[in-house]
């Protein structure tokens, strides 16, 4: 069997495009895989109409290891984030038709499940104004949805700093939160990468007190020295990886032991084994892994297989049933989050298939995401 086709569709939504890449055999089999690019579609499918006849076309889709190698190793320049997400569109495809070659879910492929379901938390919920009530309001949706864990930004357009007034309103959403979902419910805090260690450092202490089950990236990810500066200096767990997108770019953070939960996005790192085998390096550190995840549909079935067969997982992060749910439309057999837990995936492949008619119908937004604006939390979900 050889892959005989490589197709690209992007489905609009107001605050993210979603890039499927379905690949054809000469056999009749067919795969998909998905990417969210921010901000960077048009380099995305420039970088796959010149990478297709190179190295994908003509390949046979059970050899995943040597596709990667081809496209990570064979155009000289370093692969960073656009080149990875690439492969990791066409690694997941390829290991859908595998699976379905097969007959298998793809988690059985890699070892099998090593637990029974698989826990999620909300994020995309706390659209709204950015008030106490209003995120208190918020969080009883998730949890009358189900959940049981749900990751908030509660900080405003700051950069480094953040004006005391500032630090105080963050806080008190916060805390409000806290209140809505009880003492039971899982908060993660995410920071997105904006401040110096000292404003984390400060911030993170002000947090503890509403017990939050991590502070996320709490210093931009190109320095894993502040970073280990924060972690050194709070009580809390630190989560960070989703701006990492090769294994070597970890090395550091692992032996630095800068973080204790790593959230590499299967579809920024170079598909679902390259995460896999992230997450058998750092549970050598002890590390967590709780997989990023904007994606649509198909990207969150292939985070969930690596969930079900990786022994270090804690959390699988989600969007789709608060920021434009209608997004689980564009496949048959869309996971879904059912008393804070999804299911383990089921079928051949990854257990989805495309509707190609409904992404037509959602044709690409000319959509922005820029954290540094004031107003970002009223028109879009955050990441």
């Amino acid at each position: 069997m050889r892959i005989s086709n490589l197709r690209s569709l992007v489905m609009g939504t107001p605050w993210r495009n979603l890039t499927f890449v379905v690949l054809e055999t000469d056999e009749g089999l067919t795969g998909v895989g998905e990417v969210r690019m921010l901000n960077r579609t048009d380099a995305l499918l420039g970088y796959l109409n010149e990478a297709a006849p190179r190295h994908v076309l003509g390949q046979d889709p059970f050899g995943t290891e040597t596709i990667f190698e081809q496209m990570y190793r064979h155009d000289f320049g370093r692969a960073g984030e656009i080149v990875m997400s690439a492969i990791a569109a066409v690694e997941i495809a390829c290991w859908d038709i595998v699976g379905k070659a097969l007959g298998q879910p793809v988690y059985r492929l890699m070892g099998g499940a090593v637990r029974d379901r698989i826990k999620a938390y909300a994020n995309g919920w706390y659209t709204v104004e950015r008030t106490p009530e209003e995120f208190a309001a918020a969080a009883r949706r998730v949890v009358e949805r189900g959940y049981r864990a749900a990751k908030l930004d509660p900080f405003g357009a700051g950069f480094y700093e953040l004006e005391r007034e500032e630090k105080l309103r963050a806080i008190s959403l916060v805390e409000a939160v806290r209140d809505a979902v009880g003492p039971d419910f899982d908060i993660f805090v995410e920071m997105h990468g904006r401040f110096n260690p000292a404003t984390a450092i400060e911030l993170a202490r002000e947090l503890e007190p509403f017990k939050p089950g991590w502070i996320e990236e709490p210093v931009p990810p190109e320095n894993l020295r502040a970073l280990k500066k924060v972690s050194e200096k709070v009580n809390l767990p630190v989560a960070t990886g989703e701006r990492l997108h090769t294994r070597y770019e970890c090395r550091e953070l692992f032996e630095s032991q800068a973080c204790d939960i790593v959230q590499v996005d299967v579809t920024h790192f170079g598909g679902i084994a390259e995460a896999r085998k992230l997450a058998a390096w750092a549970e050598a550190y002890y590390v967590l892994v709780a997989p990023h995840n904007v994606c649509g549909p198909v990207g969150t079935a292939a985070a969930l297989h690596l969930d079900a067969c990786t022994p270090n997982f804690k959390i699988q992060e989600h969007f789709n049933d608060f920021a434009d749910s209608w997004v689980k439309e564009a496949v048959t057999g869309s996971p879904e989050v059912v008393d804070g837990y999804f299911s383990l995936p089921q079928g051949s492949g990854l257990g989805v298939t495309l509707n190609e008619d409904f992404v037509a119908e959602h044709p690409r937004q000319a959509v922005h995401f820029d954290l540094f604006v004031e107003d970002w939390h009223k028109r879009q979900a955050t990441d």
